[in-house]
């Protein structure tokens, strides 16, 4: 997927220092390459407690020291890859939003049998165009597939497409990382110093 750029991804649970983690590391990237940075939020105001969250995440963006270009894109991510330049670092946050978004832009239409496996392509590809055109592509995801999954069509449907998500991404990435309790752990990649 990511060719001569760096495809990371960032798992782990809500409030694990995640975000954080990934904020830190494309300071890193930035710093090494001189690139742009780019933050892809695909949250959406859509009750408090979500515009709490974002807020958060903007001050701490505003605290961090680092000049990001922040983007609002809570679908078709693949428009981000035509104003990237190869030294630009990028950071989505987060996947699982971003695939919510997609979930419900439509009513009901995780209901067709055929969207979990459109929407994994549609995602997948639009995350390859990005990771393309990047130095790096971090991409930051919820860990929710460690809870067991009810009889919800909807919730199996999605956790389902998820972990397709993961998987793919993993596979294909330089790096993986699993956050705890703000420590992150390397599951993928070597140290580098």
């Amino acid at each position: 997927m990511a060719g001569e750029s760096s495809l990371i991804f960032i798992s782990g649970g809500v409030r694990s220092g995640k975000s954080r983690f990934a904020e830190i590391l494309a300071g890193k990237w930035e710093a090494k390459y001189s690139g742009q940075l780019h933050y892809v939020a695909a949250g959406q105001p859509s009750d408090q407690e979500m515009k709490e969250r974002i807020l958060r995440h903007q001050q701490d963006r505003e605290f961090s020291g680092l000049h990001w270009r922040t983007w609002e894109i809570p679908r078709n991510l693949s428009s981000l890859s035509m104003v990237l330049t190869k030294n630009d670092i990028v950071l989505l946050d987060c996947l699982t939003t971003l695939l919510n978004n997609e979930f419900f832009y439509k009513d009901g239409q995780w209901k067709n049998d055929n969207f979990p496996k459109m929407i994994a392509i549609k995602i997948i590809n639009e995350l390859k165009q990005v990771a393309e055109q990047a130095r790096a592509f971090i991409i930051v995801s919820n860990e929710v597939l460690g809870e067991a999954v009810t009889d919800d069509r909807l919730v199996f449907t999605y956790a389902k497409v998820l972990g397709q998500l993961h998987q793919a991404i993993v596979k294909e990435a330089d790096y993986a990382y699993l956050v705890e309790a703000g420590v992150p752990i390397m599951m993928k990649g070597e140290c580098s110093s």
